[in-house]
């Protein structure tokens, strides 16, 4: 299934595309390499990009004219498919703030709707102090330090992920080391509304 943009195209990333697996790898390898404590070597970034390729999950990239692999998205279901961790979401440097990463999620969110699922979540580290939530001691009061969160600087994702409608679910405090948590944000999967 392929859907097309202006631009490019969003594909299903395929063991038969070696060349969009490398690309894929080397993009999540330059956009967190210095950032988390994930992926700071390309063996690691190609063995994620080769576990997204397992049949129960989804991996999509989007591709210009040329085959050049522009972003990368995976999704991984949970609670019989009902509920779809989006991981990860990649942009090459150059292209962002283009709607790729936005055409992206929402392509993905597409295909959850028609799969059936209700809820999309992603975890986002904050190991570098951008937000709210970093170097403070969550467990005095979790509920109020997410009703206050705010970015303060830096490149954490939150504003994107809040335009696209994701909430912030909770935190897990320390995930990374002291004062370094784990944001769980989440959202809807809506296909003709809800009743509830």
């Amino acid at each position: 299934m392929e859907e097309y943009h202006m631009d490019y195209r969003i594909m299903d990333l395929t063991r038969e595309r070696p060349e969009w697996i490398e690309q894929a790898a080397v993009l999540l390898h330059d956009a967190f390499h210095g950032r988390t404590e994930s992926w700071q070597d390309l063996d690691s970034a190609r063995r994620e990009v080769m576990e997204s390729l397992a049949p129960e999950r989804i991996s999509r990239v989007a591709v210009d004219a040329r085959g050049k692999v522009l972003g990368w998205i995976g999704g991984m279901p949970s609670y019989r498919g009902r509920v779809w961790e989006l991981h990860p979401l990649v942009v090459a440097v150059d292209q962002r703030r283009r709607g790729i990463g936005r055409a992206l999620v929402e392509d993905l969110e597409r295909i959850l709707a028609e799969r059936g699922a209700r809820t999309l979540w992603l975890g986002s580290d904050d190991e570098n102090g951008e937000t709210s939530l970093s170097a403070a001691d969550l467990y005095a009061d979790i509920p109020e330090a997410i009703r206050a969160f705010r970015k303060i600087g830096g490149e954490h994702p939150c504003e994107f992920y809040f335009r696209l409608g994701f909430r912030i679910t909770g935190v897990l405090p320390d995930a990374n080391g002291p004062g370094k948590p784990d944001i769980f944000f989440a959202k809807r999967v809506r296909k003709g509304g809800w009743n509830f």
